[in-house]
């Protein structure tokens, strides 16, 4: 039986596989596509947008960093 997040001890955190996130942002996706009400679409936006955050801004913040030390070090070059 798995376990709440609330029940998650603090060191613990659950690993979410990225296909696993795909699969539920392309899910609410055809879900917005055949909502009319405004709001409701909104929610489902955000919550697509907070699913695929769980998995992908770790790896875009990791990358960007990686591109930002490679800048630095061919400004230090250029110096």
């Amino acid at each position: 039986m798995s376990e709440s997040p609330e029940m998650l001890n603090s060191d613990e955190y659950e690993e979410i596989c990225s296909e696993e996130v795909d699969r539920v942002v392309e899910t609410l996706d055809r879900l917005i596509e055949g909502v009319q009400s405004e709001n409701v679409k909104h929610l489902l936006e955000e919550a697509a947008s907070s699913i695929y955050f769980l998995v992908y801004e770790e790896e875009e913040v990791s990358a960007e960093g990686a591109a930002d030390d490679e800048s630095d070090d061919s400004m230090d070059i250029a110096a």
